[in-house]
């Protein structure tokens, strides 16, 4: 098998789960359509409703489309997939970005729909704005996917999705995807700022042209990123020798 076939035979086997498409697309969806068609003429922090809460559910929907993947792989340690993968030809990055790859396909797909639902209620932004907050979407996801990858080999095919559900769902709380900040100022507010969903909400801003994250932005989605990583090489090791 190449890497080529692989790749294409997991991305067939990604899009068949609909558990997956349901909580990344479906929900993230129909609760932007109902909640910001009911405040589509409201404001936060000047910022039109539709957009503030267009990219809070792209970003809810996103997050659980790459963190997914420890549900996936969780399973297929549990079925011996994984194990099987390991005495193949195949390379452990290319096992890994099938993983990461769909999670990203699934995102995209969000992104792409909750536009579309925001253009229906109103939402009119640049070329320009609409590249610039897609890019900031995609890369604080890069954490997130990392993260999926150590949970699953953390957790076992029965706790992931328990597990998974949780994690994305405290991560949209914190950062203020809701529509609501649990902190404006003080020690919490700096706690807020120090994880990746807060920036993710903050594309918002930058589609309306405030200049993108500032460099604190990029440190947090960065120092993230290698923190999550160091620890999902050493699970991963450890799940190799057993």
């Amino acid at each position: 098998m190449t890497s080529t076939i692989y790749l294409r035979y997991e991305v067939l086997r990604n899009f068949r789960n609909w558990r997956f498409l349901l909580l990344s697309l479906v929900f993230p969806l129909v609760l932007y359509l109902s909640v910001a068609s009911a405040n589509r003429h409201a404001t936060i922090n000047g910022i039109a409703f539709t957009v503030y809460f267009m990219a809070a559910m792209a970003t809810l929907g996103t997050m659980a489309s790459v963190v997914s993947s420890a549900a996936v792989i969780a399973a297929d340690r549990s079925t011996g997939w994984t194990r099987q993968m390991r005495i193949t030809p195949l390379t452990v990055g290319t096992y890994f970005s099938a993983r990461v790859l769909n999670g990203y396909l699934r995102a995209v797909l969000t992104i792409v729909l909750v536009g579309l639902a925001g253009t229906a209620l109103g939402v009119r932004l640049s070329a320009t704005e609409w590249v610039t907050v897609v890019g900031l979407l995609l890369v604080g996801l890069i954490p997130f996917a990392v993260l999926g990858i150590l949970l699953g080999h953390l957790l076992n095919a029965d706790s992931s999705a328990v597990a998974m559900g949780g994690i994305v769902t405290l991560f949209a709380l914190l950062g203020g995807v809701y529509g609501f900040q649990i902190a404006k100022s003080g020690p919490m507010f700096q706690v807020i700022k120090a994880i990746p969903s807060y920036w993710l909400v903050q594309a918002a801003k930058a589609a309306i042209g405030h200049g993108g994250w500032p460099a604190e932005g990029w440190i947090v989605i960065a120092v993230w990123t290698v923190l999550l990583a160091a620890l999902a090489v050493l699970v991963y090791q450890r799940d190799t020798h057993r």
